[in-house]
C-alpha cells in the first residue's frame, strides 16, 4: 500500500493509504441500457502553442481513449462539452475530433457514437436572427451526416441570447428535427453546466421549460432518439421520463443520480449520457453487465461507491468538472500527462484534487494504485507539497 501526504480542507498534510485495486469485470456489452461516456480529449502539452487561445489536441491518444471506452461496451458522445465544446474546444477543432472519431469508430467495427451538433462558430449575440441560427446547426449536422455521424443537438449559447420567447425555441427546433435524416439526441444542458444557457426554453422556470422540451418532441417524436437533460435534478427527470412520448428514451444527464435513474423503477428508466462515465468506465461497464443479466444487488455494489466521487467532480462551480475527469485519466495512466485544452488543469484547487484522489481510491477505481499515489505525487510537489 502507497502513503501519500494530501492536503486537507484546512491545508494542513494528512497521511493516506491507498487501498485495493479495481476488480471489476468489465464486459463488451451489449447491455440493457444504452450507455453513452462524454469522452475527453487529450491535450498535446508539447506543442508549440498558446494553451488559452489555440487548442492543441494529441489526436492519438485521444482516438486510443475512445478505444479503451468502447472496448468496454460504452459508446461515445464525441464533441460535447466534457471534451471542452466550447471552454477551449472550438468548431474547427471539433470538426477533425468529429470526423477522426467517426472513422475509429467504424473501424473499431461499427461502434457506437453520437456527435455534438451546435452553433458554436457563431458568435453569440442579441441581434442574430433564428434564420442565422438554423443555417449555423445546418452547417455543422451536414458536416456530422456526411462523415456517417448521428447528431446530438446540442443547446445553443446563441439561441440563449437571441431568443426573444418559447415560441422561438419552438420554431427552430421543429425546422431542424423535421430536415434531419436519422432520429437525434436533443441535449438540454443546465446553467450550472454553461451559465450562458440559463433561460434555456424561453424560461427561467424549469417545469415550464420542460413543457416547451416536450412540445418539441412532440412535433416529430419519430425524428428524436431520446433527450439528455443535465439539471441534476433526479425528480425533474424522472417527471419529464414518464411524459415523453412512446419510442423516445431519456439518457440522464444526472452525474448526481445517475445508478438510480439507471435502474428505473415499475414506470420505467433512464438510459445514460454521462461524464463520470469518462472517469469510471470499468466500474461502469461491470454494472451494466450485472444489471443486463438481473443482478441488481451487484449493479447496485458496483456503482454507489462512485457517487461521492462524482458528486464531487461535478461540484459547483459544475463547469469545471472536466479537470476532475482528466485527472482521473491521468490518475490511471491512460495519458501521460495532467495538462488540459485551455490550460484547465488549473481550475480546481489542489485540495479538491486530493479529495477526488482519496475518494477514487476508496470507490477502487484506480487501476494501479502505486502508480495512481506516484503520479499523484509528482503532482503535489508542483504544488510545493513535498512527499518525503
Amino acid at each position: 500500500m502507497a502513503v501519500l501526504h494530501l492536503p486537507s480542507a484546512t491545508g494542513q498534510l494528512q497521511a493516506y493509504e491507498t487501498g485495493d485495486a479495481e476488480s471489476f469485470s468489465s464486459a463488451p456489452g451489449p447491455f440493457c441500457r444504452i450507455a453513452y461516456a462524454a469522452a475527453h480529449v487529450v491535450a498535446d502539452p508539447l506543442a508549440a502553442n498558446d494553451p488559452w487561445l489555440t487548442p492543441a489536441i494529441d489526436w492519438e491518444r485521444t482516438i486510443a481513449y475512445r478505444e479503451y471506452l468502447w472496448s468496454m461496451g460504452l459508446g461515445v458522445a464525441e464533441a460535447m462539452d466534457t471534451a471542452q465544446r466550447g471552454t477551449g474546444l472550438e468548431w474547427d477543432c471539433a470538426r477533425e475530433l468529429i470526423k477522426r472519431s467517426v472513422s475509429a469508430a467504424r473501424a473499431y467495427g461499427d461502434a457506437t457514437i453520437a456527435s455534438g451538433c451546435g452553433t458554436d462558430h457563431l458568435v453569440p449575440a442579441p441581434g442574430n436572427t433564428l434564420d442565422e441560427i438554423q443555417s449555423a446547426y445546418e452547417l455543422q449536422a451536414e458536416f456530422i451526416q456526411a462523415q456517417g455521424g448521428r447528431l446530438i443537438l446540442m443547446a445553443s449559447r446563441a439561441l440563449a441570447a437571441s431568443a426573444r420567447s418559447p415560441d422561438d425555441y419552438y420554431r427552430l427546433y421543429e425546422r431542424l428535427l423535421a430536415q434531419v435524416d436519422e432520429p437525434v439526441i436533443i441535449h438540454w444542458l443546465g446553467p450550472m453546466f454553461d451559465p450562458a444557457l440559463a433561460g434555456y426554453w424561453g424560461h427561467n422556470d424549469l417545469d415550464e421549460a420542460m413543457d416547451v422540451c416536450l412540445d418539441v418532441i412532440r412535433s416529430h417524436p419519430h425524428k428524436v432518439q431520446g433527450v439528455k437533460v443535465s439539471l441534476l435534478d433526479k425528480h425533474r427527470e424522472i417527471a419529464m421520463r414518464r411524459k415523453l412520448p412512446p419510442g423516445v428514451g431519456m439518457l440522464s444527464g444526472d452525474d448526481f443520480n445517475y445508478p438510480e435513474l439507471i435502474e428505473g423503477d415499475e414506470q420505467g428508466y433512464s438510459d445514460a449520457l454521462l461524464g463520470i462515465f469518462d472517469a469510471i468506465a470499468p466500474a461502469a461497464s461491470a454494472a451494466l453487465a450485472a444489471l443486463t443479466i438481473g443482478q441488481v444487488d451487484t449493479y447496485r455494489k458496483i456503482l454507489e461507491p462512485t457517487v461521492a466521487l462524482s458528486r464531487h467532480i461535478f461540484e459547483a462551480p459544475t463547469r469545471f468538472y472536466k479537470t476532475g475527469v482528466v485527472l482521473m485519466a491521468y490518475l490511471n495512466g491512460l495519458q501521460d500527462h495532467f495538462v488540459m485544452v485551455g490550460g484547465q488543469q488549473s481550475a480546481r484547487s489542489v485540495i479538491h484534487l486530493s479529495e477526488l484522489f482519496r475518494l477514487a481510491d476508496r470507490a477502487h477505481l484506480f487501476h494501479d494504485p502505486e502508480d495512481a499515489s506516484n503520479r499523484m505525487a509528482r503532482l503535489l510537489r508542483l504544488y510545493g507539497v513535498s512527499q518525503a
